[in-house]
């Protein structure tokens, strides 16, 4: 399968100190499941904001969906943000908007019509265990929900990237497995998921999951070849999705 993602030689450097990132290089295939690991401040955060376009490296190419995303004008850089869903590890939630509001704004600023957002946002607020809370601004959710709230608004336009930083890091285990097979439902439909995480128990529930471990700003498993078997029973839930 083609590669959706590529760094060669990237380095990153905030300001005039040392290099954050240095010299990464990877390819992550299309419909790919991968978790970035590795200790705090290691340089995780930093490679998911390159993934999503937020910042542009220091050095070296990155390449989305084809495109060299270094030398392309940044005029058009906001139609490929629209197909980058993200996780915020401070969840970035709009203060004076409803959850439902929040997890309906990306379908909305997509034009779809209030009938067909109600349905899908109705869908994923079941799923989430969020229904009855549909009505709560951010200010009035726990850190669980808020960080709920924050995967549903990223996933409900089915991204052909999905990138999260820590994503269960706020939920009990019941709901972080609930989330990680909504991870591997999405992925199930072709989203290429990056996943930042310091769980190492997540890594064995996703079946052909691929590991990257970033130590000191270098990629130490730069081939991405250490995976896990799958599961005797991996989830079905792409349904959910439809």
């Amino acid at each position: 399968m083609s590669a959706i993602v590529q760094f060669e030689n990237v380095g990153l450097r905030y300001g005039t100190g040392a290099e954050t990132l240095t010299d990464v290089s990877f390819s992550l295939r299309q419909g790919g499941f991968y978790f970035l690991t590795g200790p705090s401040g290691a340089g995780k955060t930093s490679i998911l904001k390159l993934l999503y376009l937020a910042m542009r490296p220091s050095r070296g190419l990155i390449r989305l969906f084809g495109e060299d995303m270094v030398m392309i004008p940044r005029d058009r850089l906001p139609a490929f943000r629209r197909r980058i869903g993200v996780v915020f590890q401070d969840f970035r939630l709009i203060p004076h908007l409803s959850a439902y509001d929040n997890i309906a704004l990306p379908l909305r600023i997509m034009g779809q019509g209030e009938k067909e957002v109600d349905r899908s946002v109705t869908e994923m607020l079941n799923w989430v265990g969020l229904a009855e809370r549909s009505s709560a601004r951010p200010a009035t959710l726990s850190g669980g929900e808020q960080q709920r709230v924050a995967i549903a608004r990223a996933v409900i336009t089915r991204p052909d990237i999905l990138v999260a930083d820590e994503p269960t890091g706020n939920v009990d285990p019941d709901m972080a497995a609930r989330l990680l097979h909504l991870f591997d439902g999405l992925n199930k439909l072709g989203t290429t998921l990056v996943i930042a995480t310091h769980d190492l128990h997540l890594l064995t529930r996703i079946g052909n999951a691929t590991m990257m471990k970033i130590e000191g700003g270098k990629l130490s498993d730069p081939t991405g070849m250490l995976k896990y078997p799958p599961r005797a029973d991996p989830p079905q839930i792409a349904d959910i999705l439809s």
